[in-house]
């Protein structure tokens, strides 16, 4: 059976790829969406009472297959992932495409350029939007969007600028508070840290902790480990800081936090059994 996180079919619907692999009632190509909010959540079934796989954020394009009931079914560009957003979450993409994207954990977006104005919301690192221009106040720069509306132009670079590492993106997300299928500067999951950090350095990453162990970069041995390498148990992923330090979002501080590997080893094995494997990313 085809892993449904990955592939858009329903009995009455299915994408026009997955033709001769599974049977609907119709076949779609889909159009062409992006995100319009600062997060969206993403779910396995069009009900907002059901639990999130993971988020989207502003500006991520997605391939949108159905419209109704106040939700769309949508699969994510960046890493392929299916469910279902809020319909209101979304636009159809146009020619004009995002230009810059938050490298701060978090920042603001102004009605105007001046930080003492009332904010329009907030927006997390990873998110994408078109800059039109800037603007300086009071020594302040500030990046505009079309519609003037304004964020601190040192928290935005180009689109794909990458500057540090993936460990350094994740020691960045310190104090983040853990949220099941979060994947934003308010609040992410392990896998989820994982594919943020990656992202950030520039690298690709799929979305959840099992396709991450089967799939991303190459196996190693437990005594080959280095800086940057992930360690994998069933259900969980941590990043090394080095040989002895894991970064991970967990569920026993509910936070981004620092730990020894030792240790994590130790009170992880209760409840997920030892580590399962081990990958280098690079």
């Amino acid at each position: 059976m085809l892993d449904r996180r990955l592939n858009a079919y329903r009995a009455d619907l299915a994408e026009e790829r997955l033709k001769g692999l599974v049977e609907a009632d119709t076949y779609t190509k889909g159009t062409a969406g992006h995100v319009s909010v600062p997060l969206a959540d993403l779910r396995p079934h069009p009900d907002g009472k059901v639990g999130i796989d993971s988020q989207l954020l502003l500006g991520e394009r997605v391939q949108i297959f159905d419209r109704a009931n106040d939700f769309a079914w949508v699969r994510a560009e960046l890493d392929g992932y299916v469910g279902y957003i809020s319909e209101s979450a979304i636009e159809d993409s146009s020619d004009e495409a995002p230009t810059h994207w938050v490298m701060a954990l978090r920042t603001y977006r102004y009605v105007e350029p001046d930080m003492k104005r009332p904010i329009v919301d907030q927006l997390s690192i990873g998110s994408r939007l078109r800059v039109a221009g800037e603007a300086e106040v009071r020594g302040t720069r500030y990046a505009l969007t079309d519609n003037g509306q304004a964020v601190i132009a040192a928290h935005l670079a180009p689109i794909g600028t990458a500057s540090l590492d993936h460990v350094a993106w994740a020691a960045r997300f310190l104090e983040t508070p853990y949220l099941w299928g979060g994947r934003s500067g308010f609040g992410i999951d392990c896998s989820g840290l994982v594919q943020m950090a990656l992202m950030m350095a520039g690298q690709a990453a799929p979305r959840d902790s099992d396709m991450q162990a089967n799939d991303l970069g190459s196996e190693i041995g437990f005594d080959e480990r280095l800086r940057g390498d992930l360690v994998f148990w069933k259900g969980h992923v941590a990043i090394l800081e080095d040989a002895e330090t894991v970064i991970h979002a967990n569920g026993h501080t509910m936070t981004v936090a620092r730990e020894s590997l030792a240790d994590a080893i130790t009170r992880i094995g209760p409840v997920y059994g030892q580590p399962t494997n081990l990958r280098r990313v690079r």
